[in-house]
């Protein structure tokens, strides 16, 4: 959902001269800016290195729910995955603006009772000690989507359907804890763009940003 608002805004921004989306199937989205790449595997660029050069920023914006799961396949793909990524671009593009879509909650001592605040914590720790021009950890709480926006998971998809009549009166009133995909992608790009007050930011702080 949070892939789908940045991709929107990228694809707006005069400043975007391309963007390449990896995807692990198409989506049949067409712009005269817009590359999509299928590839299978994301523990392993290796087999399209050579075409990740040349990029001044990435919006990693893969995830998944901990419902369910234990703390070992949750760390597979919240924090391997991930790094697995980063470390691939680092070292190809040193240059580059990093910007990790994490979440409100999200412990960085790594060392609370909350297991997926604890991974993604460590996630976010790793990817800030990475040698990126810039590298920014993002944690939305509650996103409203925009623009026909739709979640891929169907629980996140049910809830934003039964409460979106009441979403926006929420957003008015608390906009420091709620914002939209169209807010996150824009405050994204302001950072890769730009950079950002602060390295980690939270819903507050990516509304002012």
């Amino acid at each position: 959902m949070v892939g789908q608002g940045v991709l929107r805004e990228c694809l707006l921004d005069p400043d975007v001269q391309r963007v390449l989306s990896i995807v692990r199937s198409a989506t049949g989205r067409e712009d005269p800016k817009l590359r999509e790449l299928v590839h299978k595997d994301f523990f392993d660029f290796s087999t399209i290195e050579n075409q990740l050069s040349g990029f001044d920023a990435c919006f990693f914006c893969l995830g998944v729910s901990s419902a369910g799961m234990s703390e070992e396949k949750y760390r597979r793909i919240t924090y391997d995955l991930t790094i697995a990524a980063a470390q691939t671009l680092a070292r190809l593009n040193p240059s580059m603006t990093f910007i990790y879509v994490s979440g409100a909650g999200t412990d960085s001592t790594e060392r609370g009772r909350s297991m997926w605040a604890r991974v993604k914590g460590q996630t976010e720790n790793a990817l800030l000690s990475m040698p990126f021009r810039g590298a920014y950890m993002f944690r939305p709480g509650v996103i409203v989507p925009l623009d026909g926006i739709k979640s891929k998971t169907r629980a996140v998809q049910l809830f934003y359907t039964l409460s979106g009549p009441v979403l926006p009166w929420l957003q008015k009133h608390w906009p420091n804890q709620i914002t939209t995909t169209e807010k996150l992608g824009r405050a994204m790009l302001k950072a890769a763009k730009q950079g950002a007050p602060k390295r980690v930011l939270e819903t507050s702080d990516i509304a002012a940003l």
